[in-house]
C-alpha cells in the first residue's frame, strides 16, 4: 500500500526493546522487564462495593459524559490528600484529571515543544517520556547523574550554555526510572530556581513518590516553585489501580487550561464512572493505609532482589540499592553490551530492559533494569540465580 504518513508519524519506529519484551510474556520466563505493580494487592473486593455503589446512586451521571477537568469531588480530594503530602498547597482548581500520567507527559511536549527546542533531561530518563518527546522533534541535553540524582552544576551549565533554547526540563526526582535514586531537598530547590531564572517550564513526574521506605518523604520540586514554572505530574496506578488510567497535573491556571484545552481536542475527558468511583473509594477508605500495605510488600522483595544480586552477581557488577520505587539499575563493564546478553538471559528463561534505550542521544548500552515489585520470593530469587549464572560468563 502506498499510504502517506505523516512525517511526524514516518518518523515513529517501533521500539527494538518493546519488540523483544514480548518474548517476556511466555509463562516460563520471569521477567524483571515490566514496571508494573502487584495485582494480587489490587483493592479488588473494595472496588466491587465501591461499583455497584456508584451505580446505584450515581448511576446516571457516572455513564455520562463529564467535563474535561474532570470530576470536582476527585479534583479536590487530588488538592487536599495527594498533592499537601508533597509539600504542596492548592485548590482544586490547579488539578486536571488525565487518563494516565502518560497523557500528561505528551500534553506537556505538545503544549511546550516545537521541532528543534531543546528538551533537558535525566541521563538516563524514562523511556515513555523519550518515546512522546520524540515524536516533536526536539534535541536532548542529557544531565549526568551520581547518586544523588541529577547533578546540579551540570544542570546550571547546560542551561547556560543553552540560554533561550531550552523549552523544558524533565525530572524524576523521586526513586527515578529507571535507576530508583532519589533528589535530595537543596536540588530540588535548585532546580524551582533554575526554572523560575530562565523561565523554563519543569515538568516534575512523580508516580514513585507514595513508595518510600526508607527515611522521610522529601518535598516535591513544585513545593519549592514560587511562580509558578514547575508543572506536577501524579497517579493513581502505582498506588492504586492502573487500569483505571487515572493521573492528575498540577499547576498554574494559566498553564492548567492549555492542558484541557489539548485534552479536549485528544479524548474530551477521562472516564467518568472510574473519577466517581475512585473518589468514593478514598472517601470511604483511608488511601494511606493501602499504600502502607503495598509499601511493606515492595520493601521486602526490594530487599530479597538487592540481597540476591549481591550474592549471585559476580563482583566487578554495580547496582543502585533504591530508598523506594520499584527499580533498581545494573551497570556492567563498559565492553559488555546487554541487549546482547539478553539473548543469553532469555535462553535461561529470564528478562530484564537493556539500558540503552533509555538514554534518548544512545550509547550506554552497559546498563540494564531490573523491577522487584510485581514478582513473588521465589521468582526474584530464582530470576536474580539465572541472571547471575548469565553474567558469570563475562566475568571470568
Amino acid at each position: 500500500m502506498n499510504i502517506r504518513f505523516s512525517e511526524r508519524a514516518s518518523g515513529l519506529k517501533a521500539s527494538e526493546i518493546r519488540e523483544l519484551l514480548k518474548l517476556t510474556e511466555m509463562p516460563e520466563i520471569i521477567s524483571f522487564a515490566g514496571g508494573l505493580p502487584a495485582p494480587e494487592l489490587f483493592p479488588v473486593e473494595e472496588m466491587k462495593g465501591i461499583m455497584q455503589e456508584v451505580l446505584d446512586t450515581q448511576g446516571r451521571a457516572a455513564l455520562q459524559y463529564s467535563s474535561t477537568e474532570g470530576y470536582k469531588p476527585l479534583r479536590e480530594i487530588i488538592a487536599n490528600e495527594r498533592m499537601k503530602p508533597a509539600g504542596v498547597n492548592v485548590s482544586y482548581e490547579n488539578i486536571a484529571i488525565t487518563n494516565g500520567s502518560q497523557q500528561g507527559i505528551e500534553f506537556s511536549a505538545k503544549i511546550f515543544l516545537n521541532e528543534g527546542d531543546i528538551v533537558v533531561c535525566e541521563s538516563p530518563s524514562y523511556l515513555g517520556a523519550i518515546n512522546a518527546f520524540k515524536s516533536y522533534r526536539p534535541k536532548f541535553v542529557e544531565i549526568p547523574m551520581d547518586d544523588n540524582g541529577m547533578i546540579i552544576e551540570e544542570l546550571e551549565k547546560a542551561l547556560a550554555e543553552n540560554k533561550g533554547k531550552v523549552k523544558m526540563i524533565y525530572t524524576i526526582p523521586d526513586f527515578q526510572n529507571p535507576t530508583g535514586r532519589t533528589m535530595p531537598d537543596d536540588r530540588r530547590k535548585r532546580i524551582a530556581e533554575l526554572a523560575a531564572e530562565y523561565e523554563i517550564p519543569v515538568i516534575e513526574d512523580n508516580p514513585y513518590g507514595d513508595l518510600i521506605y526508607e527515611g522521610e518523604r522529601h518535598p516535591s520540586i513544585k513545593s519549592f516553585d514560587k511562580e509558578g514554572w514547575v508543572i506536577y505530574l501524579g497517579t493513581f496506578s502505582k498506588n492504586f489501580c492502573p487500569g483505571l488510567r487515572l493521573a492528575w497535573v498540577c499547576a498554574e491556571p494559566e498553564i492548567l487550561d492549555k492542558y484541557i484545552i489539548v485534552k479536549q481536542g485528544v479524548d474530551l475527558q477521562a472516564g467518568t464512572l472510574d473519577q466517581r468511583a475512585t473518589a468514593l473509594f478514598m472517601q470511604k477508605y483511608d488511601l494511606n493505609e493501602h499504600i502502607e500495605k503495598i509499601k511493606k510488600v515492595y520493601e521486602k522483595r526490594r530487599d530479597l532482589m538487592l540481597d540476591s544480586m549481591k550474592k549471585y552477581f559476580p563482583a566487578g557488577v554495580k547496582y543502585t540499592h533504591p530508598v523506594g520505587g520499584l527499580f533498581t539499575w545494573v551497570e556492567l563493564r563498559e565492553d559488555l553490551d546487554a541487549k546482547e546478553l539478553m539473548k543469553d538471559a532469555l535462553a535461561e528463561n529470564v528478562a530484564y530492559v537493556p539500558g540503552g534505550s533509555f538514554f534518548p542521544n544512545g550509547g550506554h548500552e552497559n546498563y540494564f533494569r531490573l523491577n522487584y515489585s510485581c514478582m513473588s520470593d521465589e521468582k526474584i530469587v530464582e530470576g536474580v540465580k539465572r541472571l547471575g549464572k548469565v553474567l558469570d560468563k563475562y566475568y571470568k
